[in-house]
């Protein structure tokens, strides 16, 4: 009896936890998988050749990312969308990254 009582807690703690979403309307483990996402991205960029040390913020939401930033060359810029498609889990790539002049 005590058993079935604590798997029956157990059951609707874990309905409880699963029911849970931010204001956006989004589960913890998709916000989870976008903080992910951005911190692997930065990662990348940050240990890059090309775009190491560059003014590069990058956001994720839903999978989708968007870069902003300056940056020297437009090979830069496109290295910075690789450098996010190059991530699994990133479903679009918002570069709005712009070319210092």
């Amino acid at each position: 009896m005590r058993k079935s009582c604590l798997l029956v807690i157990a059951l609707c703690m874990l309905v409880v936890l699963a029911a849970c979403q931010t204001p956006a309307g989004r589960s913890a483990g998709e916000v989870v998988d976008d903080g992910a996402i951005t911190t692997e991205i930065k990662t990348k960029l940050l240990n890059d050749d090309i775009t190491r040390g560059l003014a590069v913020s990058v956001q994720t939401f839903q999978g989708v990312v968007t870069l902003t930033g300056a940056v020297d060359t437009e090979g830069q810029r496109a290295r910075a969308t690789d450098v996010a498609y190059s991530v699994r889990g990133v479903k679009k790539v918002n570069n709005l990254v712009e070319i210092r002049k």
